[in-house]
């Protein structure tokens, strides 16, 4: 099981939205240089924060800009916006267990519910951290950098 850096990805974005934004146009290409990823990487998940109403993005001229405050952006807004769950759910189950075993024919059972109550536990865990508090601690490590 592992998140994708979709949302590693996203929160750097957001970073250098605030951190840039007044001295520079956060474009795709600029976005791409400070993660070392390929702009269209970068374009596909701005596209996705778009959708989910947490940025906008400036066509032709470029810029991208959050739509809230940073203190109203949890990892879990920006974890549902780019973080695509197969049916809403973290854990993919393989696929054929053996009726004929008893193991598998009781794993779902024994398993589907404490999976669940995993993933409501890291969601609300997501829900107590936002994008300012990674930003404001940015901005700490490049002061005390100099």
């Amino acid at each position: 099981m592992q998140i994708s850096s979709r949302f590693t990805i996203a929160i750097h974005i957001f970073a250098c939205m605030e951190t840039f934004g007044k001295d520079y146009k956060i474009t795709s290409d600029f976005l791409a240089s400070s993660i070392q990823v390929n702009p269209v990487i970068i374009r596909n998940i701005l596209s996705q924060l778009r959708k989910a109403g947490l940025i906008k993005v400036a066509r032709g001229t470029g810029g991208t800009t959050a739509l809230r405050p940073l203190d109203q952006i949890t990892f879990y807004d920006v974890y549902l916006a780019v973080d695509l769950l197969e049916g809403g759910e973290l854990f993919h189950f393989h696929e054929n267990p053996n009726p004929d075993c008893p193991v598998g024919k009781n794993i779902h059972a024994s398993l589907d519910d404490k999976l669940m109550q995993i993933q409501r536990a890291m969601e609300n865990q997501m829900k107590q951290y936002s994008i300012a508090d990674v930003v404001n601690d940015v901005k700490q490590y490049i002061v005390n950098a100099k």
